[in-house]
């Protein structure tokens, strides 16, 4: 359920000013993907590539995901539990996303403070990229959480005494933010104002008696529909606080995280994948897989399971196949084919989230510059687990459709060669992905860009379909999901920074050790575990503060971290469609405007399909492992 802004609002400001806002985020998407064609076009020709490119390409992910996180926070569209949307009460509804933006609005006051202070002492004026000053770039940190806060206050439900509730939220932002202020005075002054010790004595006083409490509260709010990227974010500032006192080492992380030299694949090919759901590729493939397969009992739902999986793979999750292909595929399966609206939606929830573990995979991409492990041999575990997963729902798929009497169609080699002259384009796309990556010819970061730009000639200069308003639309769609996983990520980071210097994966390992003697028995407690993360968190912030956790634990049962990593994906995508709070399950129901209660229903047999998978992919190290041994 979406608030509006405030009454008062000016609508035409506010309409210049979103203008604005999309204007801006689509020109840095599209530098973000010009300029590793550069750096490639500069090193076949001139022999050398930009001086300073790749830090110029990692600061503008750094624009994109704050950029991003502002547009999420005006769309109330941050990554989130959303459990307001399960209560039917109205009131109930609101008081709980009261809550929710309160709590959001008052870390968000927190976290503004915080980076204000890290951007005034982490930089200095001479620290460059080429001409322009890092500091530019990095402010963007600051102000994207001021703006943030601010949204998230405008977008509260307008009840009596709202206004009342956020102003206390204020109080309790800068009180938390007390910290930075001290900080900041003493890193700045020379002559330290007496002043200045007794706020601190009183910050650390208010920390330790406040610190567990808005930790709990913090924590149950997720379940509230508290944004995850201020729940995460929320923790770790807290545990920091808590312990060391020095906060700026939260947005330092975020940074750290953002600027690295692999995240910038994530927002590329996650741009590439939403153009091509905003133009007619889904169509145009579907015809091909038709034209195809029509032919075979079930060709309507291969097809369906097909064009699903291409799409996930590009952008990371299925919320894309399920609100930009379900309507389509759910008009084709159940409207004009035979199949019930119970398997049709199951089908749909469930299968979108299989394209996790096929290249270029943005979750692979991330678990292995996380584990250290090749990312290509991520790649290549991913293949046969990723096949023998399709390979069930195909086969269910078919037998269903039997069953039902499904009408086939005969094969016509017209139709076959006309639907793949019209589909070539989007067909050749995987192809240009893997010669360019896998020969070497170009890094991860350039193929990303290079997807992106050449889904841009074929959708706007080929096809014709996308005009500047519609890569306006497409730039939007993708960075509200894109800000709201790299803000995440940036939380994450810190969480993670926080765990690993607690030294928790050392205790975790020795507590181990010492309770399970069974590689078997562990690998069943990774999957339950694995499994209940998957139903509360993205899968993006999870590799961050999971896979640390499990990698050791996992070199002490002899698990080859390429196993364990698609162990990972797989289980955290079951998760997704794991009821009653699987995140996959709340787009599903608002996609097909039916009840979570109707969802769980209509998903449970692909549950079961899915975990069958999951436990032969977890028992029989063979699939993950083949293809890499070759």
């Amino acid at each position: 359920m979406r608030t509006e802004p405030a009454a008062d609002d000016d609508p035409r400001t506010a309409s210049r000013l979103r203008r604005f806002e999309n204007t801006v985020n689509l020109l840095v998407l599209l530098m973000l993907g010009a300029l590793p064609v550069v750096e490639i076009l500069s090193r076949l020709v001139l022999r050398a590539g930009l001086v300073d490119g790749s830090l110029l390409i990692q600061h503008f992910v750094l624009l994109v995901g704050f950029i991003g996180g502002m547009l999420a926070a005006r769309e109330d569209a941050h990554l989130s539990v959303a459990a307001a949307t399960v209560i039917r009460s109205t009131r109930a509804a609101d008081i709980i996303r009261t809550v929710s933006h309160v709590l959001a609005f008052a870390f968000t006051t927190a976290f503004t403070v915080s980076a204000a202070e890290w951007w005034i002492t982490a930089f200095g004026p001479s620290t460059t990229i080429w001409f322009i000053p890092v500091r530019v770039f990095a402010a963007v940190v600051p102000v994207s959480f001021a703006v943030m806060t601010v949204r998230f206050a405008l977008t509260a439900p307008r009840r009596r005494g709202t206004r009342l509730v956020l102003a206390g939220g204020l109080i309790v932002g800068l009180l938390l933010a007390t910290g930075s202020v001290t900080n900041l005075v003493f890193t700045v002054s020379l002559d330290v104002p007496d002043w200045a010790f007794s706020l601190e004595r009183f910050w650390f006083s208010l920390i330790s008696l406040t610190s567990v409490p808005l930790l709990i509260l913090l924590i149950v709010s997720a379940f509230a529909g508290t944004p995850l990227f201020v729940v995460l974010t929320g923790v770790a500032y807290l545990l920091f606080a808590r312990s060391a006192g020095i906060v700026a080492v939260v947005p330092n992380e975020g940074y750290a995280m953002l600027t690295s030299s692999t995240i910038p694949a994530i927002p590329m090919f996650t741009f590439a994948g939403y153009l091509l759901s905003e133009s007619r590729a889904g169509t145009r493939l579907f015809r091909l897989f038709r034209a195809f397969l029509g032919w075979m009992p079930g060709g309507m739902v291969v097809a369906s399971i097909l064009v699903s999986v291409f799409f996930a793979t590009f952008t990371g999750a299925s919320g894309v196949v399920i609100l930009a292909l379900g309507g389509l595929l759910y008009a084709i399966l159940h409207e004009r084919g035979k199949q019930s609206e119970p398997f049709t939606v199951g089908l749909l929830t469930g299968v979108g989230d299989l394209g996790l573990l096929f290249p270029p995979s943005l979750v692979l991409i991330l678990y292995g510059t996380t584990a250290q492990v090749s990312i290509v041999d991520m790649f290549l575990a991913g293949l046969l687990p990723g096949l023998v997963t399709v390979i069930i729902f195909c086969i269910v798929g078919i037998a269903v459709s039997v069953r039902r009497g499904e009408e086939r169609l005969s094969f016509s080699p017209r139709e076959a060669i006309s639907a793949l002259g019209e589909s070539i384009w989007e067909i050749l796309l995987p192809l240009v992905i893997i010669v360019g990556y896998f020969s070497g010819v170009t890094t991860l970061v350039e193929t990303g860009a290079v997807a992106v730009l050449y889904v841009v000639f074929v959708e706007v200069i080929v096809h014709r379909e996308l005009s500047w308003a519609d890569l306006t639309r497409a730039g939007v769609k993708s960075a509200v999901i894109m800000g709201g996983v790299l803000v995440i990520l940036a939380g994450a980071r810190a969480l993670s920074y926080y765990i690993i210097d607690s030294r928790l994966p050392f205790a975790l390992i020795e507590w181990v050790e010492t309770t399970i003697g069974s590689r078997l028995v562990f690998l069943l407690l990774l999957n339950l575990a694995l499994l209940v993360a998957g139903c509360f968190m993205d899968i993006f912030s999870a590799v961050l503060v999971i896979v640390p956790l499990i990698v050791p634990l996992g070199e002490v049962f002899g698990i080859a971290p390429v196993h364990l990593g698609i162990i990972f994906v797989s289980n955290m995508a079951l998760g997704f469609i794991t009821p009653p709070v699987g995140l996959e399950l709340f787009l599903a129901s608002y996609r097909f405007g039916r009840p979570l209660t109707k969802i769980y229903r209509y998903v449970f047999p692909f549950f079961l399909l899915q975990l069958a998978a999951v436990l032969l992919i977890t028992y029989v190290p063979w699939f993950s492992t083949a293809l890499v041994g070759l």
